[in-house]
């Protein structure tokens, strides 16, 4: 019987010690996990802090790298900045001379639009009195030599006169304008409307554009 119960006790210590060193096992098993994590967690941070610090520097390179650019942009040689001065004064000495030329070619054409229309003034006179002479000669003397030589002569010149630009303002039929028009005169018409020029009383010429002499009409009432 004592020999039985010591073998009991001792089967009942080896069992204990078993349960013993199996929970002591499951504890290292346990606890080698979390120690692990906090190992991988560890790293994870020192990973992101190293990232930050490489980040950081970069930006700090890049803005050093800004503040050298932009000093350097800054700061021009002198050569460049007298080339800059020179081209500037050039195009704006090449622009007030080409202004000082369209204005210097204008006012010449208007001065010699006014010269030319001065000239022109003067000289209707003389058509007047071709005209005059032309409308008095009787058909007879219109056959003659020198009615003819005459009229040739006042041809020519109202020839030359159109091709230098100068032509009569249209008068008779047309409603009185004011703009080309000098009424003289008013008169009833049994042909024409009120307002219309019925008769030509001096003829009215153009240069180009402007007007020489306003045509002198009678007007219907």
């Amino acid at each position: 019987m004592a020999d039985m119960e010591k073998d009991l006790n001792e089967d009942i210590e080896a069992t204990v010690e078993e349960q013993n060193d199996a929970q002591a096992d499951g504890e290292v098993k346990e606890e080698v996990p979390e120690a692990e994590e906090q190992t991988d967690e560890a790293d994870e941070t020192l990973d992101d802090a190293a990232d930050d610090a490489s980040d950081d520097a970069a930006e700090g390179e890049d803005k050093k790298k800004g503040k050298f650019f932009k000093k350097k942009e800054k700061k021009k040689d002198p050569k460049d900045e007298k080339i800059e001065a020179l081209n500037d004064r050039l195009m704006r000495n090449m622009a007030e001379f080409d202004n000082f030329r369209k204005r210097t070619e204008k006012e010449k054409s208007q001065m010699f639009e006014t010269g030319a229309s001065s000239i022109i003034e003067k000289i209707l006179p003389v058509i007047d009195d071709f005209e005059r002479g032309l409308a008095a000669m009787s058909e007879e003397e219109k056959a003659t030599s020198f009615a003819q030589g005459i009229e040739m002569i006042y041809k020519k010149l109202m020839s030359t006169l159109t091709d230098l630009g100068v032509k009569p303002i249209e008068a008779v039929g047309k409603e009185f304008d004011p703009m080309y028009h000098n009424a003289v005169m008013q008169a009833p018409s049994e042909e024409y409307e009120s307002g219309i020029v019925m008769q030509e009383l001096q003829k009215g010429y153009m240069y180009k554009e402007k007007i020489v002499r306003h045509s002198m009409v009678m007007v219907a009432e």
